[in-house]
């Protein structure tokens, strides 16, 4: 090595590392290097090569209507072996996306999951992402949309806070395409069967009716027969 190359790299790694800034532009090894420097900072993705530092959120504008969700994901995954959930965990997508998304579920690697695991962190696309948005104006039925789409993330479900509605997208043919409601207006997951969500319940702040339905789903013969498969496709 040259006196000058050794002079350089002593230099870079004498600098102060640069803080997260929201609009930043960065490579994922830079956004994780500026991240771990900056141990206070609760949340912040990289999307599209983007850097996004979302702000505090209120109680009955986020975190509760998080809860509710969390919890209902939550009482699916119990009852299904092989299945995990994840709570605003980091997910190591693609060299440009880096999300940390409100709640996930996927089937574990050793079941026959898309997604496997590096480190602490999930890698690759779960099955289905779960966020807590403002409007239809956020950047998660945006970029973020597009790159869970891109990524072949399978479900994506929105609750649009303010616009009252809850949105939940289906990859079908490389598109996101919006799952319809049965006839008793329960939304039932494609990917996760037995996952029955009553989404009016949900947004009327009704969690009890919300968990009756998902247990509904939890007794409906295609999850049995989901939970057999996971147990037939375990390494």
């Amino acid at each position: 090595m040259s006196t000058a190359t050794a002079l350089r790299q002593d230099t870079r790694l004498s600098q102060p590392i640069p803080p997260l800034q929201a609009g930043d532009r960065l490579t994922r090894a830079e956004f994780e290097r500026r991240y771990r420097a900056m141990p206070h900072v609760q949340k912040a993705e990289l999307i599209e090569g983007v850097v996004y530092m979302p702000s505090a959120v209120s109680n009955e504008g986020h975190s509760s209507l998080h809860f509710d969700l969390t919890t209902v994901l939550g009482v699916y995954r119990s009852q299904t072996p092989g299945v995990q959930g994840g709570d605003n965990c980091t997910i190591l997508l693609d060299l440009d996306n880096e999300p940390q998304p409100d709640a996930l579920l996927r089937v574990l690697p050793q079941y026959g999951g898309q997604s496997g695991d590096r480190e602490d962190y999930v890698a690759g696309a779960p099955e289905l992402i779960a966020e807590v948005a403002a409007s239809s104006a956020s950047y998660d039925l945006n970029d973020k949309l597009q790159a869970y789409r891109r990524n072949g993330v399978r479900e994506y479900v929105v609750w649009r806070v303010w616009d009252r509605e809850i949105d939940w997208f289906v990859l079908r043919a490389g598109a996101y395409e919006r799952l319809e409601p049965a006839t008793d207006g329960v939304l039932r997951s494609e990917v996760f069967p037995g996952l029955w969500l009553d989404s009016l319940a949900l947004i009327a702040g009704d969690l009890a009716q919300a968990i009756r339905v998902v247990q509904q789903g939890l007794a409906s013969s295609e999850h049995a027969a989901f939970v057999a498969k996971l147990q037939q496709q375990r390494s």
